[in-house]
């Protein structure tokens, strides 16, 4: 049974996210659910800040404020950084997909840990419904069901032995 990730172990991957970039993946995994793999390949053409919307992976998510946040640090910080680049990726270059996930190594919420923890707070907050999670983040019926069943599972233990919720949509991803 997958089970939520506790506040001690976001925050210590909050903490350990101190540039612009690992900010943003962090968040792209914590909201957005996104693997390591779809945000090396974001392109700029994914944004669409002015309606607030990202594509990932094929799919157009609304864009919340954190997110659009983080977004322009980056975009700003790349805009100083290397202001004649013509790179179309979001994060710059191919080998991205490497050090995306070397800020969060050896933290207990690794990007992986962070996209199966939203994926089960969707399943939490909007009810075991593996269609609803088919659908908002385009997981396979096998892996829609899985959550589904995890999160019925934890819904329904006694009181006393739930784990306090965990929020990923805070001021602690800033």
């Amino acid at each position: 049974m997958l089970q939520p990730l506790v506040p001690e172990q976001v925050g210590r991957s909050v903490a350990a996210a101190t540039t612009p970039a690992t900010r943003l993946i962090l968040a792209l995994a914590a909201v957005h659910a996104a693997r390591v793999a779809q945000i090396a390949n974001l392109m700029l053409d994914d944004l669409d800040i002015g309606n607030r919307r990202l594509t990932i992976a094929g799919r157009v998510r609304p864009l919340d404020d954190l997110t659009q946040k983080l977004l322009l640090d980056w975009l700003e910080h790349r805009r100083n950084r290397w202001p004649n680049t013509a790179n179309l990726h979001l994060l710059i270059n191919n080998q991205t997909v490497h050090w995306i996930s070397a800020a969060m190594r050896g933290q207990d919420a690794t990007l992986g840990r962070l996209r199966v923890d939203r994926q089960l707070e969707e399943a939490l907050t909007h009810g075991p419904d593996p269609l609803h999670l088919a659908v908002v983040f385009g997981l396979d019926e096998k892996t829609a069901m899985r959550y589904a069943d995890s999160a019925r599972a934890l819904l329904h233990r006694p009181l006393n032995s739930q784990v306090s919720e965990v929020c990923l949509t805070g001021p602690r991803l800033c």
